[in-house]
């Protein structure tokens, strides 16, 4: 094969993951709102750059543009190849793409394959690595998903981390969204993904499944966070069979109060959140909870918005949306320690 060669997303798929390395040639800022899952951001032009040089594109003209660009791009690649791949071998294989597929990627392709690497250049760029994911979660993996149903606090998320910790196949959308799926759920420190990224990831964690062994999943609704699950994926999620996980409320407080020790830590954090249920339960009751927040009564607090808001809401549309729940195989969690969720773990991991 002549190098750089230039290969469809379709051609270069089923060899992915034997690329040693994936190089988004775009800017940081494009990089930031999706990429590639596994790539690392090496810009050809950096943000400032690509104003500068398409700014002259679209207002002076396209060989002035790349008269100014040229000596950007060759410096910024030289860079690249002295500061992150300088040791690599002469057996070293990169993929590199850019929006289109065009002279970003190109000149960097070109340039590594001169010096002697296989590179290979993604034909139609992100663009079209971006229109197969969108495809792909259209018409989405017939997997064998199993549910993980259970009120808010019945440790759902604590029993899909164990189970993935032993081996079974977890697709946790809360993890790949970075959020707790909730009006409470926001993550502090760590901002939700856009739209795009978290179905790449979603894509990514989807296409790497064994269809032989089952997928477990919590119940999640059509959104997470700010985020959309695909119809797709939500309708085949919705169709499976469910687990109802089972857990006393006395301990579905202490599961709460440790998972949301951040809220305990600045009530002001928590009733800022709490207020966005005004509309559903009235300014009354927001300010009790207001002032069992900030009087430490935090224990009591859980266990109001457990009985008024989160238990009846999940009862209004666990049916409704997991139309196989009223048949859902009952798991009892019988306290919230490690041993518990593995007991728990190694029994739907069993089959």
């Amino acid at each position: 094969m002549k190098y750089p060669a230039v290969l469809s997303f379709t051609d270069i798929l089923p060899e992915l993951d034997g690329f040693d390395t994936i190089i988004d040639a775009r800017s940081e800022s494009e990089y930031a709102l999706d990429h590639i899952p596994g790539a690392i951001n090496a810009p050809v032009l950096d943000d400032v750059q690509r104003v500068r040089v398409g700014t002259l594109y679209k207002q002076v003209r396209a060989f002035e543009a790349k008269k100014v660009g040229a000596p950007l791009v060759a410096a910024n690649i030289a860079r690249h190849i002295e500061t992150l791949w300088a040791d690599r071998p002469r057996e070293w294989k990169p993929l590199v793409y850019c929006w289109r597929g065009g002279n970003r990627s190109g000149s960097m392709a070109h340039i590594l394959a001169k010096v002697g690497w296989p590179v290979v250049q993604l034909d139609g760029g992100y663009k079209a690595y971006r229109a197969h994911v969108a495809a792909a979660l259209e018409d989405p993996p017939a997997l064998d998903l199993r549910v993980v149903c259970g009120t808010t606090g019945s440790g759902k998320s604590r029993l899909l981390e164990t189970l993935a910790g032993i081996g079974a196949q977890v697709l946790d959308l809360e993890q790949l969204a970075a959020h707790r799926g909730s009006v409470l759920g926001h993550l502090p420190g760590e901002p939700q993904p856009t739209q795009k990224m978290f179905e790449s990831r979603l894509w990514h964690k989807l296409r790497h499944f064994d269809p032989s062994r089952p997928v477990f999943v919590e119940s999640e609704s059509k959104k997470v966070g700010n985020l959309r699950v695909p119809e797709a994926v939500m309708a085949r999620m919705r169709a499976a069979p469910c687990i109802a996980l089972q857990l006393a409320r006395e301990n579905r407080v202490r599961l709460l109060m440790e998972d949301y020790a951040h809220f305990c830590r600045d009530p002001d954090v928590l009733t800022g959140q709490l207020a966005h249920l005004a509309q559903l339960h009235g300014k009354e009751k927001i300010g009790t909870w207001r002032d069992l927040a900030h009087g430490g009564e935090m224990a009591a607090l859980v266990e109001q918005l457990l009985q008024d808001h989160y238990d009846p809401a999940y009862l209004r549309s666990i049916d409704r949306n997991f139309v196989r729940y009223p048949q859902a195989d009952v798991l009892e969690l019988r306290d919230i320690g490690a041993a518990d969720f593995l007991a728990a773990a190694r029994q739907l991991h069993a089959g």
